[in-house]
């Protein structure tokens, strides 16, 4: 099989497979892999086709990489599923530093509380924060 035939397959293959990640960086390896294609099509040497695809690799994920320093992802505790759902205070693991169990979908939990509540208060889920429900009283904003 021709190298450009080669290159451009798993260029196609990584552009496929950044579908399901959605990082942008497989689509980089991607578009380098086309390049080598191009390179390989136009007849250089594998050691030039070899050499642009890092080069344009090496670029691309420079590139991305800043731009995700720039827009970084919403926190995941804003688009939680849980978010806005009810919880019952179980116990108070230290009611000083608002640190508790509560139960919800059949299941101890650690929390934080935020405010004044009691056992058996009906809590609503205000975040979700490295496994830990962040809670309160009030409804989410």
């Amino acid at each position: 099989m021709a190298a450009y035939l080669l290159w451009a397959i798993a260029g196609f293959v990584l552009i496929i497979a950044e579908l399901v990640t959605g990082t942008f960086y497989l689509l980089v390896f991607g578009i380098a892999a086309l390049v080598g294609a191009l390179v390989a099509y136009m007849g250089g040497a594998f050691w030039l086709q070899a050499v642009l695809t890092a080069a344009g690799a090496l670029v691309g994920v420079y590139a991305v990489h800043m731009w995700w320093q720039k827009h970084p992802k919403e926190s995941k505790a804003n688009n939680s599923l849980e978010v806005g759902q009810a919880v019952v205070l179980e116990e108070w693991v230290n009611q000083a530093s608002g640190t508790a169990r509560v139960r919800y979908r059949g299941a101890s939990w650690d929390a934080q509380v935020e405010g004044t509540a009691n056992v058996n208060d009906t809590l609503t889920i205000q975040a979700v924060e490295q496994g830990v429900l962040r809670v309160s009283a009030h409804k989410p904003q």
